[in-house]
Order: C-alpha cells, then structure tokens, then sequence
C-alpha cells in the first residue's frame, strides 16, 4: 500500500512539472506582439525629399547677387536643422531659407504698438515647429492658387523687394548724438526682410478674419510685386528714406 502511494505521488508530480511548462507557453503565445518601429527609410519611402512640402520645386532663380550666396536652397520636404551650429559665425548661411522664414515666425509678436495695437500672438507659435510648417504651407499653397506660379520664386521675389540697401545708425561725437547713412550688409538686409514677412503676416492675422496663412500669402504676392501695400515694402522704403536724409 506504501509502495503504491508513493507511486501514486510520484505520478501526480511528474503531470504537474510536464503541465507546467505547457501552461508557460501558453502564456506565452496570448501575450500581445509589441510594435516595433520600423526605420526611418520605411517612414520616407515614397517621398520626394527634393520637393518642398513635396510640391514644390527649388530651381529658383535669385537675381539679386548680394543676397544670393546667403539664401540657402537645400533641398529638404520639411526643412529642420534645430540650429545645431547657431553659435558658429555665419551660420545661418547654411540654413535652408524657408526654415528662416519659420524661425522669423515662431515669435511672441511685435511687443510695440503697430497701427494704434499691440500686437502680440502670446505664445501661440514660440517653439511650434510643426505647426509653423503647416501654416507656410497652406500660405504657399494659396500663393500658387492665386498666381499659378511656383510659390518659392515668389517668396525669393518678396525677399528681393523688401531688403533694405541702406540704413542709419546713431553716432557720438562730443555731447552731440547724430545719425549718418551706412550701407547694410547682405545677412542683415535677408533678415530684415524676413523680419518684416514675418511680422507682416501676425500684423495681417491681429484682430482679422483671415488666418495667418492667409496674411502671409497676401504678403508674399504684394511684396513679389513690389507693391506700396506691402509692409514689408513699406518698412524698407521708410528706411531707405531716412538713411537719404541723413546724408
């Protein structure tokens, strides 16, 4: 009767250690597959990295040769650099133009009255790459609506227009404090342009029905026209006016 317990028990244990690996792969097999994230050329396949926003081409043409070796024309669907090398002198040489213009954007506003306002976005685009992206691109797309042309060579034409040649600067001589004419150099002429698209586009957008997509694609097309209403021509007349009385 021992001998047979023992059996019996000896039994009943070698089912439960031959089960239990069993009920390990079974738990096993119901456990949920994670996602793996598939490469970064999965994510690009069929995309056209040539074109920006894949439409648009680069084949520009720049015909004012001061400002042509800073405007960059990298190709890239999506432009972002992060300013790795923002602390090396020139840099900005080597960022694609249409990331400037949405660094120029991403700012909290004016911060000084324009127009009788403050203008001010109050964060709404600090810091929002992504979302300044889909804006220039809704503004290039109502500027190829609207002109039929390619929306790049439009903005490097509001570029050319709206780049001052001449400023002022404040000099001191004595107790007297006076401003004298002085020529602008190419970086600083391409970012006062930008600047003033920029803030053209949220003056455009500040207490207005139109979105600012839309304020800056009807900057774009004035400016490339050279027209008196555009701010931005505006702001270099002025400017360019007051460097000449200077004289």
């Amino acid at each position: 009767m021992i001998m047979m317990e023992n059996a019996a028990q000896g039994t009943m244990g070698d089912t439960q250690t031959a089960a239990a690996p069993q009920t390990a792969a079974t738990t096993q097999k119901r456990r949920r597959p994670t996602a793996k994230a598939a490469p970064l050329s999965d994510h690009r396949e069929g995309m056209d990295l040539s074109l920006l926003f894949e439409k648009y081409s680069y084949d520009v043409n720049v015909s004012d040769q001061s400002i042509k070796s800073y405007v960059n024309m990298r190709p890239a669907a999506y432009p972002a650099s992060y300013r790795r090398t923002s602390n090396k002198m020139f840099s900005k040489a080597n960022i694609n133009i249409i990331e400037r213009l949405e660094n120029a954007l991403m700012r909290g506003g004016t911060g000084k009255k324009i127009g009788g306002h403050v203008i001010r976005t109050k964060g709404r685009l600090q810091g929002k790459k992504i979302k300044v992206m889909h804006i220039i691109e809704r503004a290039f797309d109502a500027v190829h609506t609207q002109t039929g042309d390619n929306p790049v060579q439009v903005f490097i034409r509001a570029l050319e227009n709206s780049a001052p040649i001449e400023d002022t600067t404040r000099i001191r001589q004595g107790g007297t404090v006076s401003n004298i004419p002085v020529d602008i150099s190419a970086s600083r002429r391409l970012d006062t342009a930008l600047r003033n698209i920029a803030t053209a586009a949220i003056i455009g957008a500040f207490s207005s029905k139109r979105s600012i997509s839309q304020a800056l694609a009807n900057e774009l097309i004035l400016a490339a026209k050279n027209d008196v209403n555009s701010y931005a021509v505006k702001r270099k007349n002025e400017i360019e006016r007051m460097a000449r009385s200077a004289k």
